[in-house]
């Protein structure tokens, strides 16, 4: 491929290039110098699953790969125990160092849905962050100013509004920055709610006399429910782990004006492809038919095209050729659930038990929502007692979730 066609390549949906010809100025140097750029993407493993949010960096990665430049994943196991304040009108709980290596090890393992893994360079930042004395890190501390720092959105919102900033929030950035210098990284990757933190990564290598680091955002995809960015701690998520069917479900339920986005930065359609189909909805196309071929898409990559078809053949018999009753149910019991008939067993602790995965709060608003039917009949009371002698009950929660509750 030659040096037009990757840049054309590499800059495909890409949001912010930090400066503006970064990416022209890096491959030329990598030229000039005959070596491979490194590519730097941090996470912090505060949960350990990931999503078609992360998949957009990811994909973008791959590219960087495929074209035989270094990928290097820094694990944030040190400043995972800090939490990176992006985003957030209150400080993250500390996670402990065992909570955070369970949670690395699945990110690293969950990242081989998209990269070659083999041939990333895998850090973890404690190697050189846990080893840092006193003297270190107030020289670290000594290269930016407060005024800089509180330039960050979330900083100066939470100041301004009298909202608590811990000291160790502010070092952050200072932390993530420090990771580039030390892997001597050529870009760094990351969605745009990064850009301050990436951007300091290019502040420090040039105040330690080095050449900045380009920063690389993407754009941050919005998650199902059309609101939020994708975020597991909003309920909103397409993990890359779920199984063909919920993931498949999960495409069909985002609204349908999501679905330009969805087709730009999660399908691996090609460019001509996906400007027939966004052509296609504008012609006025029902969108249902564009979602399902975005399913297939999203569920063939992360699965297979055999479990893609299974899943839309499951999607269509299960919601929209069946009645209530008609429905397949995953069949579970209470005593499996960690629960027992009794006269105070309420329908958010049912709800919790079938749905671990949903956060108590989300439950809460689809029962209130009128999306939680018991024996087809809507509850919309979170706090309901249901009966010992009303098991086996069948229970439905949000849009696919089907269950039957066994005593």
């Amino acid at each position: 491929m030659d040096a037009t066609a990757q840049v054309q390549l590499l800059k495909e949906n890409v949001e912010i290039f930090l400066p503006d010809n970064a990416l022209e100025e890096k491959l030329a140097l990598a030229e000039k110098e005959n070596r491979k750029l490194i590519i730097k993407l941090g996470f912090d493993p505060t949960a350990p699953d990931l999503h078609l949010g992360h998949a957009v960096v990811l994909k973008k990665l791959r590219q960087f790969q495929e074209l035989g430049h270094t990928i290097v994943i820094i694990i944030g196991d040190f400043t995972a125990r800090i939490g990176d304040p992006t985003g957030k009108n209150k400080s993250r709980p500390p996670l402990s160092s065992e909570q955070v290596k369970v949670n690395a090890q699945t990110y690293v393992n969950q990242l081989s849905k998209i990269l070659d893994v083999s041939k990333c360079v895998i850090r973890y930042n404690s190697e050189w962050l846990g080893a840092m004395d006193m003297t270190a890190a107030i020289s670290l501390l000594s290269q930016v100013t407060l005024a800089q720092i509180m330039q960050r959105t979330d900083f100066n919102n939470r100041f301004t509004s009298g909202l608590p900033i811990s000291l160790h929030e502010l070092v952050y950035p200072l932390l993530q920055g420090f990771d580039s210098s030390v892997i001597h990284a050529d870009i760094e990757m990351g969605g745009t709610d990064q850009l301050f933190n990436c951007s300091m990564g290019r502040q420090m290598q040039e105040s330690a006399g080095s050449t900045g680091q380009a920063v690389v955002c993407m754009p941050l995809l919005r998650g199902i429910d059309g609101s939020a960015k994708m975020s597991k701690s909003e309920g909103n998520i397409v993990g890359l782990t779920d199984h063909p069917n919920e993931m498949f479900g999960k495409i069909m339920s985002i609204p349908d004006a999501l679905l330009p986005e969805y087709l730009h930065l999660t399908t691996d359609f090609s460019k001509s492809e996906k400007q027939e189909l966004l052509d296609r909805l504008q012609q006025g196309e029902n969108p249902m038919n564009i979602k399902k071929l975005v399913g297939l898409n999203v569920v063939t990559q992360y699965h297979s095209t055999d479990e893609a078809q299974q899943a839309q053949d499951f999607f269509q018999n299960q919601f929209q050729n069946k009645r209530f009753d008609e429905k397949e149910f995953i069949t579970v019991s209470l005593v499996t659930l960690g629960l027992g008939i009794s006269e105070n067993l309420r329908l958010i602790d049912l709800c919790k038990g079938l749905k671990p995965e949903e956060s108590r709060s989300n439950l809460k608003k689809l029962i209130e929502a009128g999306s939680v039917t018991v024996n087809g009949l809507k509850v919309t009371y979170a706090q309901s007692s249901l009966e010992p002698s009303s098991f086996p009950v069948k229970v439905r929660i949000g849009k696919r979730g089907f269950f039957e509750v066994l005593s």
